[in-house]
């Protein structure tokens, strides 16, 4: 909420900005788009407490029922696979919450003329989609259980899931389960070790 008032703050000094809305209310986003008119939003993809769901599904759903809609995900999470999500659903831009209110009003202004504004992408890592099963694997592999019980808990075989994480260590440019989990914290796929 605190961000959201700052954000608001810092956006008010602009004549280019006519009008500036935030909600908590997830359930009723759908309902105040429709009422004020909306052009543009900002949605984080942490929603906290808010909903039982991430930004980007809330996003995803609001352009299925709304595909003129222009969404920027404006967050902390800069993540290669969100940026990758992101893109793959439809959403206008990503933007990383550091940005400074000009540069977030000549986003704004780039994305109410019909374009996108992401991240340069020349110096990130290609993305290959992991599988939601690849994914699954991942997470159990990295809770430190033991490849027989992830096996057991997928109901699948050891060799079944040797294969998956072979796979996902071609997709992922690795070479053992330890690279396999650094990678996928760096690109978001899972969440850090504490």
């Amino acid at each position: 909420m605190l961000f959201a008032k700052s954000l608001s703050v810092a956006l008010d000094e602009y004549n280019e900005i006519e009008h500036f809305y935030s909600t908590q209310n997830i359930k009723g986003i759908e309902k105040m788009i429709c009422d004020k008119n909306i052009d543009i939003i900002l949605m984080d993809i942490n929603l906290n407490n808010l909903s039982d769901t991430d930004g980007l599904e809330i996003a995803s759903n609001l352009l299925m029922s709304n595909p003129a809609l222009k969404i920027i995900i404006l967050t902390g999470y800069d993540l290669p696979v969100y940026r990758h999500e992101a893109r793959r659903i439809g959403i206008c831009g990503f933007l990383n919450k550091n940005i400074s209110p000009d540069d977030l009003l000549s986003s704004l202004i780039h994305v109410s003329h019909g374009n996108t504004c992401f991240p340069s992408e020349s110096s990130q890592m290609p993305i290959e989609d992991l599988t939601s099963m690849e994914k699954k694997v991942l997470q159990l592999i990295s809770s430190g259980k033991k490849r027989k019980c992830v096996a057991d808990e997928l109901h699948m075989s050891e060799r079944t899931l040797s294969n998956h994480l072979q796979h996902i260590f071609e997709k992922l440019g690795v070479s053992s389960v330890v690279e396999a989990m650094t990678k996928a914290i760096q690109l978001g796929y899972i969440p850090p070790i504490c």
